[in-house]
């Protein structure tokens, strides 16, 4: 089994509401609730103790280790699993290229755009809304096949993936123009 990364912030953003529902779809069962502070739940001889509040302050640790005991009884990656369980990682920064622009809006210089790019190490299509000059160059590095750089929150909703507030917009164009 692939060891994940050692920063354990990763794990701050995962919400205890989406791992329930996790467990529950993959045939866990609660067995215990301490309170509003964690639950224990168990499938085939695991055991994985959830902590609910985010402001516990060893939460990303313990969410660490619900993934990797996921990981161990689903015979999957920790990568795996974070991609499944991740609905929040803001100020990402992305690398992708635009695969979609959509009909731009009327009223002014913008709309949405699909992009395709590395999410939990797995490339992923990622939607976002673009205005004015972030806009153009999407256009520009859809037209040309090139890539992009930008930072923004990005949230998974309904197992989509959306870059909201994206912002350093940027073409990357090495090797173009040299």
């Amino acid at each position: 089994m692939t060891a994940i990364f050692p920063d354990v912030e990763k794990f701050k953003y995962l919400d205890p509401l989406q791992v329930e529902a996790y467990l529950v779809a993959h045939g866990w069962q609660q067995q215990q609730c301490q309170g509003d502070k964690a639950s224990i739940w168990t499938l085939d001889g695991f055991e994985i103790l959830l902590p609910l509040k985010p402001e516990i302050i060893d939460f990303s640790r313990r969410m660490g280790e619900v993934v990797e005991t996921l990981a161990f009884a689903e015979t999957k990656s920790q990568l795996e699993i974070l991609g499944e369980l991740i609905t929040n990682a803001p100020n990402t920064s992305i690398q992708a290229v635009v695969t979609q622009i959509a009909t731009p809006n009327a009223d002014k210089l913008s709309g949405e755009i699909t992009l395709l790019g590395i999410v939990i190490e797995k490339l992923r299509p990622i939607h976002t809304e673009l205005a004015d000059r972030d806009y153009i160059l999407a256009l520009k590095a859809y037209q040309e096949r090139l890539p992009i750089y930008c930072t923004g929150d990005l949230i998974k909703e309904n197992g989509i993936f959306i870059l909201k507030n994206p912002h350093h917009f940027s073409l990357d164009d090495t090797g173009y123009y040299s």
